[in-house]
């Protein structure tokens, strides 16, 4: 059960075919089916199956891809954590964030970061709550930038940054607009944005018509083109605020402040303490309160 042969199964799962997974790997496809052939043998279990000309995971092959990916991801961490240990400014550091985040708030630190240790490898993968946070549990990022983590992710919040959370109009849409009945452009499933605006207005009974809009830039355009209200973190909107495309309106309720987390494993590399140190450097970034049990206590 090698490296090669998990990682070529991860490919089968993720590309759901021998051709695309031989694609990303640079191998042959019988090079592909091979592995995951000898794979299957020694699990005693059949990962894939044939279905028309394509495959698909079996319940077994579905279960085991997750585990397979972890193992992946904590093979890589370990690795990064031996090189960070060693010279942590020649380590690396795979970095995850949520798209307002990746927007708004990494570019001028990843420059002045880079700038300060340009022998370190640096990758970041962007993308919506669910899949940033699936990347820290299953060891594929050592650092995530995001809202609060979410239960059962083992975590260590490193540093917060206040983020305040918006609702914004274009004026003529703002000048009318009604909680339940002016239209609300959403972002994707997935998205943490769109969880904290479906629970706003539910808590307050509203249930205005959703346009559901791709990516936070989507939002952001629709909204100053007219199509409705959106709720968006502040950062995220700086420039159309300053120019009159979109106004705040004053809903009730807001702003809701949801800070932004940077947030590692129970186990942060030295290289990832490096980062840390720099945002930490970094107007508006602090230490975490200290825990208080009391916060999440029922009433």
């Amino acid at each position: 059960m090698t490296e090669a042969r998990l990682r070529t199964f991860v490919a089968v799962a993720d590309t759901g075919s021998v051709r695309a997974a031989a694609e990303r790997l640079y191998v042959t496809e019988s090079a592909v089916s091979a592995a995951v052939t000898a794979l299957a043998r020694e699990l005693g279990v059949a990962l894939v199956e044939r279905v028309g000309r394509g495959l698909r995971l079996t319940p077994a092959g579905q279960v085991y891809a997750g585990y397979a990916r972890r193992v992946l991801g904590l093979l890589e961490q370990g690795r990064a954590a031996a090189r960070g240990e060693a010279d942590p400014g020649h380590g690396s550091l795979r970095l995850a964030a949520v798209t307002t985040a990746a927007d708004q708030v990494l570019p001028r630190l990843l420059a002045g970061f880079r700038a300060r240790w340009p022998g370190l490898a640096l990758e970041l993968a962007v993308g919506p709550s669910r899949e940033v946070w699936g990347r820290l549990a299953d060891h594929e990022a050592d650092l995530v930038l995001g809202g609060r983590p979410p239960a059962g992710i083992p975590a260590t919040v490193l540093a917060v940054r206040a983020n305040d959370l918006v609702v914004v109009a274009a004026p003529a849409v703002a000048a009318a607009f009604a909680l339940d009945t002016t239209p609300w452009v959403m972002r994707e499933p997935g998205s943490g944005t769109r969880v904290t605006a479906e629970a706003y207005l539910a808590e307050r009974d509203a249930r205005p018509p959703e346009l559901v809009l791709g990516s936070n830039g989507a939002v952001i355009a629709g909204a100053a083109a007219g199509l409705g209200a959106a709720l968006v973190s502040r950062d995220a909107v700086g420039a159309e605020l300053a120019d009159g495309r979109l106004q705040v309106i004053d809903a009730p309720g807001t702003p809701l402040h949801r800070p932004w987390h940077a947030v590692a494993g129970p186990a942060p590399t030295a290289t990832t303490r490096l980062f840390v140190d720099h945002l930490l450097a970094a107007p508006g970034w602090h230490h975490p309160p200290p825990f208080d049990p009391a916060a999440f206590r029922g009433p």
